[in-house]
Order: C-alpha cells, then sequence, then structure tokens
C-alpha cells in the first residue's frame, strides 16, 4: 500500500468517498458543458436567453444528481437494474398512450416543469440491467445460444418502442450501448458477425420494400438517406440542413470566424442551432482548432471511464462503466458524423452541449453511476 492510500484509508468513510471521487473526470464534465454554454449564448445573438442559461441551472443541477448518484454503493445500484428498466419500459408505453408531440415525433412526456424523453432513461437502464445480467450470468454460459436470445430480447423490446415514437437514432443508440456492454461480457464474436450478415439483410429489405405495402421505414426517413446519399439534390428541402452544415464548417477554416462571428448561426441559415447543429456553430466560430478540442474532451471523457473500469474487480461495475463509456460514445460521434455529411441525419444531439433537459440529467446520473463504481471499487488493504 502506498503513503497515499494509507493516508486515505484514515480519513472518516465520508470523507473518504469525496477524495475517491475521480475529480479529472469532474473538471472534463465541466469543460464539456460550459463550450455548450458559450455556443448557446453564441446561437441566442449574444444574449443568455432563451438557451445558455436555462441550460446552466439544468446543469447544475445534473451536477447535483451526479454526486448524489456517486456516494450510493454499486451494490443498490445492481439490485434496482431490473426496477430501472421496467420503469423505462411503463415510460416509454406511456409516452405511447399520452406522449406529447415535437417535430412530428411522439416522443416526451410533459411534466409541466420539463419534458421528460423516456428513451434517454431507457438508454442507461438496458445498460444497468445488462451488466446486472453478465454479473449474475456463470461467465461459462455467457455464449450459449438460450443466455444470449435473453440479452438479445431484453434489447429489442425497448428498441421497438422508441422505433415507434419515431426515433431511429435512439434506437441505434441502444442497439450499440448494448453490443458493447454484451461484446465485453464475453459474447462470441460469431454471434456478432452473425447479426452483422442479418442486418445486411434487413437493409437489403428495408430498401426494397419502399413504396410497398410493408414498407418498413416511415416516408421521411426514406428521404434522409436518399439525401444523405446525395444532399445537393434537394438544396432547399430535405437536404438544406446538411448543406449548410457543410458550409459552417468549412467557413471557419483553421481557427475561426471568431466568437460571436458566425454568419450562418447569426443570420439563422443553420437549421436546429441550438440541438442537433451545434457543432457546426463551433466549427464555424473556432474552425477545426475548435472543434478537435472539443472532440479531445469527448475522448479524455471516455479514456477516463475505460481506465476506470479496467483497474475495477467488481464484475458489475466494470461492465457498467463501460457501457455507460459506450453510449456516450457513440452518442457524440453520430452527432458529429451526422452534422459532417458522414451518416443520415437521425435527430441525435451532441451530448453536454445541444440545448435539452432530460438528455441532460439522465447523462450526468449516468456519470453519477461511473463514479459511484469508481469510488466503491475493490481496493487493496
Amino acid at each position: 500500500m502506498s503513503y497515499l492510500e494509507y493516508t486515505v484509508k484514515t480519513v472518516p468513510t465520508g470523507l473518504r468517498k469525496v477524495l475517491y471521487i475521480n475529480w479529472a473526470l469532474v473538471v472534463l464534465l465541466i469543460a464539456v458543458a460550459s463550450a455548450g454554454f458559450l455556443m448557446l449564448y453564441s446561437v441566442a445573438g449574444g444574449s443568455l436567453q432563451p438557451w445558455a442559461e436555462p441550460q446552466m441551472l439544468r446543469f447544475v443541477a445534473g451536477l447535483i444528481v451526479m454526486f448524489i448518484f456517486a456516494f450510493v454503493p454499486t451494490w443498490f445500484w445492481r439490485n434496482i437494474s431490473g426496477v430501472a428498466y421496467l420503469i423505462a419500459l411503463a415510460l416509454l408505453v406511456l409516452v405511447d398512450v399520452a406522449g406529447s408531440v415535437g417535430m412530428g415525433a411522439q416522443r416526451w412526456i410533459n411534466l409541466g416543469f420539463m419534458r421528460l424523453q423516456p428513451s434517454e432513461l431507457g438508454k442507461i437502464a438496458l445498460v444497468m440491467l445488462l451488466a446486472s445480467y453478465y454479473d449474475w450470468l456463470d461467465v461459462k454460459k455467457v455464449s450459449r445460444p438460450f443466455w444470449v436470445l435473453v440479452p438479445l430480447v431484453l434489447t429489442l423490446v425497448p428498441m421497438a418502442l422508441v422505433m415507434k415514437q419515431p426515433d431511429l437514432g435512439t434506437a441505434i443508440l441502444m442497439m450499440l450501448g448494448a453490443g458493447v456492454v454484451m461484446f465485453v461480457a464475453g459474447v462470441s464474436p460469431w454471434y456478432f458477425a452473425g447479426i452483422g450478415v442479418l442486418g445486411s439483410g434487413l437493409i437489403t429489405a428495408v430498401m426494397m420494400s419502399r413504396g410497398t405495402h410493408w414498407q418498413l421505414l416511415k416516408d421521411y426517413q426514406y428521404k434522409r438517406i436518399d439525401i444523405f446519399l446525395d444532399p445537393g439534390s434537394d438544396p432547399l428541402g430535405a437536404g438544406y440542413h446538411i448543406m449548410q452544415a457543410k458550409i459552417a464548417l468549412g467557413s471557419g477554416g483553421w481557427a475561426g470566424r471568431g466568437f460571436l462571428q458566425g454568419t450562418q448561426s447569426r443570420l439563422n441559415f443553420l437549421p436546429e442551432k441550438h440541438t442537433d447543429f451545434i457543432f457546426t456553430t463551433l466549427g464555424e466560430e473556432f474552425g477545426f482548432l475548435g472543434t478537435t478540442s472539443l472532440l479531445i474532451l469527448y475522448a479524455l471523457i471516455v479514456l477516463f471511464c475505460l481506465h476506470s473500469a479496467l483497474n475495477n474487480k467488481d464484475r458489475f461495475s466494470s461492465l457498467l462503466t463501460i457501457g455507460v463509456a459506450a453510449t456516450f460514445f457513440f452518442y457524440f460521434a453520430v452527432n458529429m458524423a451526422m452534422v459532417m455529411g458522414l451518416a443520415p441525419v437521425v435527430g441525435v444531439p451532441l451530448p453536454l452541449v445541444s440545448y435539452g433537459g432530460s438528455a441532460m440529467l439522465v447523462l450526468m446520473g449516468a456519470f453519477g453511476l461511473v463514479q459511484s463504481a469508481h469510488i466503491h471499487r475493490p481496493r487493496g488493504r
């Protein structure tokens, strides 16, 4: 035992938990969120209203949630993972029955003081349940067909409910996050190869179903695929979003036009400039250096999570941390790919930067789970 470890163990338990917090991760989260505050201030024309100030308050609330979750032992999260999953499913069903509609999709529950998006909770609840499942399951059974089918069904049920809203982006994130947990838990790569083959077949079926009575996607989703392949085919219609995003990113150059100097956002050429396309404002005002800096911050957050997971001897905690890190990674990767034209536009916001309420709180709660796993991990005597 090092002198530092010995010193930490001599302090009271409550204070010891504070010292065990991954403070580097906290600083990184604050740094990313601060970049979001600046961008929301900018897209509002140099005003804290209507987006920056509410986002700051939500982030402070998120920090409080994170610290509360961090001090709760991981055995508690393991024990309630099934309950959290069922609550998420119930909320997804409630959205279908009595959810509020926005931008053509029924994804939210109006709570009065905020709009709750249950699919955000569903992503993290699914990771919690799968981590608990593989912690309980004998390692020798992980790749046996029946025991692979169980988590597959657990993943497909919330995915189907989310797809019905419709919200293809979140459904994809659910699938990717669950897939990472299953892979890290030891599921044979052959299953993933099989899913890849089935996925290719599904894509073929999706494209062949277009215009038939058994069409598998909505018309607007097919339009997104068309625009992804050829944005210039409808520059003033469906391709407008991505064309303007590329103009903003390209005009930023190496160091950007300068803070509050982005013409695409200030003149309202950019669509959804405070949510899905906020990354383009960053690129226009701070250029390659600004966007790369944000990407580095995101990468460091993922790396700190992975380092914590690899040094955690508790299987549930390790899988939970990796699952949250993977979900977070796909979150920002899909958004960045989307606004750069590398992926179809699927309506995925930029984590901790885009304006949002429930997404911010759920994500900070998820990092609270990561901190809980880090604080309560087994340590040498």
